[in-house]
C-alpha cells in the first residue's frame, strides 16, 4: 500500500519523528495513523531502553526567570556528547524542564527518591497522586498534560538519539527560606 505524503507530513506533526521512521511505520501499520503513532512510540521506548546504559557525562546548565522574576531555576541535563549538548532540540528540552520545575514545584526528581515513611500510610492510588504531584518525572508535563516528563524524556531520546539525563535541579523563590 502506498503511503501519500499528506499521511505522512501528518504522522510527523504528530509525533515529531523522521520522515523516514513515518513512512516505515505508516507502512507497517498498513496506513493506520493512529496503529502507526503506538509503533513510533514502542519504538522509541526501545531506543531509550538501550541507550539509559550509556554514560552521559557532557550536558548544559539551563536557567529560567519566571515572569515577574520571582521564580528562578536551574536544571542540569546531561547528555553524551557536547555536540548534542549544543543542539536546539536539546536546548529546547532543556529550557521546557527548567519551566516545569517553575511551574510545578518538585519536591523531587523521581519516586525512588521520596523518603518511605512519607508514602507509608497511602493506598497505591493515593501514591500515585502524591508522585503525580511530587516527583519531576511523574508529573504531566506542562506543554502536553497527556504525556509525564518522564514520556516527553524517553521521546526526546528517541529523537536525538543519545541518552539523556536530568541530573538535577535548584528553584528559587524570592523571598522563601530552602527547604
Amino acid at each position: 500500500m502506498a503511503v501519500s505524503i499528506e499521511i505522512i507530513k501528518e504522522l510527523r506533526e504528530l509525533t515529531s519523528a523522521s520522515v523516514s521512521d513515518c513512512k516505515k511505520a505508516l507502512d507497517d501499520a498498513k496506513g493506520d495513523i493512529k496503529k502507526a503513532s503506538e509503533l513510533l512510540k514502542q519504538r522509541g521506548l526501545e531506543i531509550a531502553a538501550k541507550k539509559a546504559s550509556r554514560a552521559a557525562n557532557q550536558g548544559r546548565i539551563e536557567a529560567y526567570v519566571h515572569t515577574g522574576n520571582k521564580i528562578g531555576v536551574m536544571v542540569e541535563i546531561n547528555c553524551e556528547t557536547d555536540f548534542v549538548a549544543r543542539n536546539e532540540e536539546f536546548a529546547r528540552f532543556a529550557k521546557d524542564i527548567a519551566m516545569q520545575v517553575a511551574a510545578t514545584d518538585p519536591q523531587c526528581l523521581k519516586r525512588e527518591d521520596v523518603p518511605a515513611d512519607e508514602i507509608k500510610d497511602l493506598n497505591d492510588a493515593q501514591k500515585e497522586d502524591f508522585f503525580k504531584v511530587r516527583c519531576l518525572m511523574d508529573q504531566p508535563f506542562i506543554k502536553d498534560p497527556k504525556q509525564s516528563v518522564k514520556d516527553y524524556l524517553t521521546a526526546t531520546v528517541a529523537k536525538i538519539g543519545e541518552n539523556i539525563v536530568i541530573r538535577r535541579y535548584c528553584r528559587f523563590k524570592l523571598g522563601e527560606d530552602e527547604k
